[in-house]
């Protein structure tokens, strides 16, 4: 799985941090979504797609190529 983030869309909220700390971050200066690991390990998947299901602006994208 392939993971891209929309800064432009990025509201802030912080909830793909608290749920995936190994694969997103914030900036300091505004809170916008920084990716840390576009391709994680399998086993950080599920809570991937929870944090991308739960975004509230819809800036987290994934996708099935590696």
């Amino acid at each position: 799985m392939k993971i891209t983030v929309d800064q432009d869309k990025c509201c802030g909220a912080g909830s793909c941090v608290l749920l995936a700390p190994d694969v997103f971050d914030q900036r300091d200066e505004d809170g916008i979504v920084v990716l840390l690991d576009a391709e994680p390990p399998e086993s950080l998947l599920a809570t991937v797609r929870e944090a991308a299901d739960v975004c509230p602006a819809g800036a987290i994208a994934l996708s099935d190529e590696a």
